[in-house]
């Protein structure tokens, strides 16, 4: 049978603080009443094992207490100022019990609450990784708290620099030092400009980006309630290149395809 220390350890801690009082008291030095000092280790009984160890602790408190009292009289019984004193005693452990162990079920609630939802925000992450929509969420100072996996292959992004939550900015200047758009470099400047204003603006028209690779990326950007926003770029390649000659249509499909697959494992490798 296992035995809860956390549970028995307030109360046990009571009970030797009381003997030891009334063993120094009596056969070594006259000490004061230890009433603080229960107070004290009721609260360490509530704050780690939870309201029912710090009640228990508090009547041992109360209980040792009297005891105290009671042997500093010459003659038997308590006077009102015992009375008080105990009475006092009892509302303060009490109060420290109830009090600080309703802050450890909340602390243990808001533990479990955050731990619930890291576990979906992780499981959502791992999911958002298997979708070929690239993926970007932004706060509301327009930095990347979240970019997928299909972004990082679409735009060449090192796990590195993904997780060093870059701002908007710099993920644009990153593809265009990369030369990921299929854009002549004197348009460069006024794309990347037209693209931050739109995503400051939180304007969700979509367009579409054209990658120096042959794929298409179709560029949608909705704004979140906290300020942030969530940027999409969904494959539309073959809607979009509908110019291809009819029967080399495949085969320029399989060569885009086989580039995005080539990228995949050269990350990988680095």
């Amino acid at each position: 049978m296992r035995i809860d220390w956390r549970a028995i350890l307030g109360p046990a801690l009571t009970t030797a603080t009381a003997l030891i009082a009334f063993f120094v008291d009596r056969y070594v030095i006259g000490v004061p009443n230890p009433a603080p000092l229960f107070v004290c280790i009721v609260a360490l009984a509530s704050s780690i094992s939870g309201l029912a160890s710090g009640l228990t602790s508090a009547a041992i408190a109360v209980v040792s207490s009297a005891l105290f009292f009671l042997n500093h009289r010459a003659m038997p019984g308590y006077d009102a100022s015992d009375l008080t004193r105990m009475g006092l005693l009892a509302a303060t452990a009490v109060g420290t019990a109830v009090i600080t162990g309703l802050l450890r079920q909340k602390w243990i609630d808001a533990f479990a609450w955050e731990q619930k939802h890291h576990a979906t925000a992780m499981r959502l992450s791992a999911a958002l990784d298997q979708v070929d929509i690239g993926i970007v969420l932004l706060d509301a100072d327009t930095r990347a708290e979240f970019i997928n996996r299909a972004f990082r292959d679409y735009f060449a992004l090192s796990d590195e620099q993904a997780d060093a939550k870059p701002p908007f900015i710099a993920l644009m200047y990153h593809g265009r030092d990369t030369g990921a758009y299929e854009l002549p470099e004197d348009e460069l400047s006024a794309f990347i400009a037209a693209r931050t204003e739109m995503m400051r603006s939180g304007d969700s028209t979509p367009i579409n980006i054209s990658l120096a690779d042959g794929q298409v990326l179709r560029f949608s950007c909705t704004a979140l309630p906290d300020g942030g926003r969530m940027l999409s770029y969904t494959p539309v390649t073959d809607l979009v290149r509908h110019t291809d000659p009819p029967g080399s249509a495949e085969f320029y499909r399989s060569l885009r395809a086989g580039h995005r697959t080539l990228s995949r494992h050269l990350r990988a490798a680095e």
